[in-house]
């Protein structure tokens, strides 16, 4: 079986398969969803080829697949398929040193809501930053609704997907990278020099940036909250940094 359905703003792809040739293809597949059926066979090989692959595999009832699929015969999978491409962390290198420029890069950790993702990609691309980095795992991915919050913009800034976020932090501060936490409880945004190789990490709104991440953090900026609110829109607070980082670059351009 081999179908492909619009249905909550997520592209599908169902049917056993449809499911393990896109694994096999190699395509840009954001999650499996498996329902507790007897899980050999194609089945059994759709999960293995995922797990080798990196790719999220979620559990989920009978239900929620008939919901996902509008009651289609999905066979017990489904997956979602990108929007758009990843790429890789050399590829956004390449694109810095293109443009004579400092890496400029953004971290979004464990950000789940994609029109928040969506919107931290608009704002990323219009700063000139080269690329932002999300997690394989605890993440949104490029879902049409990540595309549609980010105006497009998701086809013009590199995205790359990441299984670590530590290790891949811990590579990066090997190669001359300063990295930037977002947080309630750091030094002033404005009196920060944000002028060397610089990634800026967002967390979710609800969490922030997580233990382990913050702890691999150079260093830890805040904003001001002046009202009665404690805490700030996830894309809101990352927008106000990137600009930030954007102004502090374009007045050593103009020196």
């Amino acid at each position: 079986m081999s179908e492909k359905t619009q249905k909550n703003d997520s592209q599908l792809i169902f049917g056993r398969n449809a499911v393990l040739e896109a694994v096999k293809a190699g395509a840009a597949i954001d999650k499996v969803y498996v329902a507790p059926v007897e899980q050999k066979g194609s089945l059994g090989k759709i999960i293995s080829l995922a797990k080798a692959a990196g790719i999220p595999i979620k559990d989920v009832t009978g239900q929620k697949l008939d919901a996902m699929t509008g009651n289609q015969a999905h066979q017990g999978v489904a997956a979602t398929i990108a929007a758009a491409a990843y790429t890789t962390m050399d590829q956004v290198w390449e694109l810095a040193r293109q443009k004579g420029e400092k890496l400029f890069l953004i971290l979004a950790d464990e950000i789940e809501d994609p029109h928040n993702l969506g919107a931290l990609i608009r704002t990323a691309e219009c700063c000139g930053a080269h690329g932002i980095v999300i997690p394989k795992r605890r993440s949104a991915g490029l879902s049409p609704t990540v595309y549609k919050s980010s105006a497009g913009a998701v086809s013009h800034l590199p995205v790359v997907r990441v299984a670590n976020l530590v290790s891949f932090m811990d590579e990066l501060k090997s190669q001359g990278v300063w990295f930037y936490c977002a947080d309630m409880d750091g030094q002033t945004w404005c009196q920060t020099d944000f002028s060397g190789h610089t990634a800026l990490v967002v967390g979710s709104e609800g969490n922030g940036v997580g233990r382990l991440v913050k702890e691999k953090c150079d260093f830890t900026v805040s904003l001001p909250m002046l009202g009665k609110i404690s805490s700030l829109n996830a894309s809101v607070a990352g927008g106000v940094l990137m600009y930030e980082i954007t102004r502090q670059r374009l007045a050593i351009k103009a020196r």
